[in-house]
């Protein structure tokens, strides 16, 4: 059984805390950022623009995944 120093468990739990954080902190902005955008819209309207947000990412993410794939093969 290997034992790991005490300070470098700190360190690791810290580091761990302050990223979910960070993530939690760029949620809540995402969150606030489109709430912003879609206060003054219509259930359509809304409708239309969070459908257009989840579209245009996964073109995104398929493009990045052919992307990798292509870089993959060189």
């Amino acid at each position: 059984m290997k034992l790991e120093h005490p300070k470098k468990l700190l360190i690791m739990t810290t580091t761990t805390y302050n990223t979910q954080q960070n993530i939690v902190k760029e949620l809540r902005k995402i969150r606030d950022q489109i709430s912003n955008e879609i206060k003054d819209m219509t259930f359509e309207e809304e409708r239309a623009y969070l459908d257009k947000l989840l579209n245009d990412e996964r073109k995104s993410s398929h493009n990045k995944s052919i992307a990798k794939s292509v870089v993959g093969r060189k």
